[in-house]
């Protein structure tokens, strides 16, 4: 199939909470999508939600998988990633699905075994390497290279979450290393490569998750130092370390918008590559693109690099003992 042949591809939403607002930003400034159809479990969530972006109210997750729609994103909470996820591929339906992908390794291996033989299109909802400011940085270094990349630190601590937040609900997959560490698991797999052993430490909230937690890495290429959390407020920025130089993406880092490249023979360089549409767009407009090309896999974001984020995060909360409902 070639990009000629589909004009326009239509949308489906599960869940109409935070995240998929900040999606239909982001869809908004996409050229060649359309909304049609939209549900969350609460009517009155899904009818405000149509009512602000349009399409159809669908009462039930039959009612939107059976509707005119090509692709879903899945906005719910990482709870029901997988069973939605299966069911909208079952359904025939190409699937977007917000981080963390799934709870934990074997439910996303279950979900890419549906993936292969619908032979559909999965993708997790991982932003920042769709980013403009991420792609001219690994253009420009590889132009001017900082050598081989041998260590990464990142971390994020967040203190003004709202006390209703999701993150806050061990029911609901809540937690910092779930939140927040898995764009850290990301970052230091794409640039160090496959894990080889691990070192976390952390502590719990009065709700049973993890408020914060520290861990260090060993890759195939090197070692990361990441932290992440929801009872301090901590700078959101990432090094990364080569043998001729650093990078700084400034905070925060997630959203990439402004790097610093420091050079061993005294060289800086700046880069700034503000983003539109609040970010989202970018991801929406390659998993489109993978639509119209007939593929099943992203090349940025493979389902193996997926299986990495998650394995990492599974084996952190093994070390501190953290283990959710759902799994037991």
């Amino acid at each position: 199939m070639n990009s000629t042949e589909i004009l326009m591809i239509k949308w489906g939403i599960i869940g109409c909470g935070r995240i998929a607002h900040r999606f239909m930003q982001g869809f908004a400034v996409v050229d060649g999508v359309e909304l049609a159809a939209s549900y969350s479990r609460r009517p009155e969530t899904v009818d405000a939600f149509v009512a602000q972006y349009g399409g159809i109210a669908c009462r039930s997750i039959d009612e939107l998988l059976a509707s005119d729609i090509d692709a879903v994103y899945i906005a719910t909470l990482p709870d029901s990633h997988a069973a939605y996820s299966i069911a909208a591929l079952k359904a025939g339906k190409h699937v977007l699905c917000e981080k963390p992908v799934t709870v934990n390794l074997a439910e996303l291996d279950n979900v890419l075994a549906v993936a292969k033989h619908t032979g559909l299109l999965f993708m997790e909802g991982m932003k920042p390497p769709f980013y403009p400011l991420y792609s001219k940085l690994k253009e420009y270094i590889a132009d001017d290279p900082i050598g081989p990349v041998g260590y990464i630190r990142a971390g994020s601590a967040v203190a003004d979450c709202p006390p209703d937040h999701p993150n806050y609900n061990l029911e609901l997959v809540g937690g910092s290393l779930m939140g927040i560490a898995i764009y850290e698991a990301f970052l230091a797999l794409d640039w160090l490569g496959p894990m080889q052993d691990i070192q976390t430490m952390g502590r719990f909230g009065e709700t049973g998750i993890d408020m914060f937690a520290i861990f260090q890495t060993l890759h195939q290429n090197g070692y990361a130092q990441l932290y992440c959390g929801f009872d301090m407020h901590g700078k959101g920025d990432a090094l990364i370390v080569g043998t001729l130089g650093h990078i700084t993406i400034h905070k925060n880092w997630w959203n990439p918008a402004k790097a610093t490249i420091s050079y061993l023979d005294g060289r800086t360089i700046e880069l700034d590559e503000p983003f539109a549409g609040g970010g989202l767009n970018y991801e929406i407009i390659h998993f489109c693109e993978l639509i119209k090309q007939g593929k099943t896999e992203s090349l940025v974001l493979p389902h193996d690099l997926s299986r990495q984020m998650i394995a990492m995060i599974d084996q952190a909360r093994e070390q501190i003992g953290l283990k959710y409902p759902v799994e037991k």
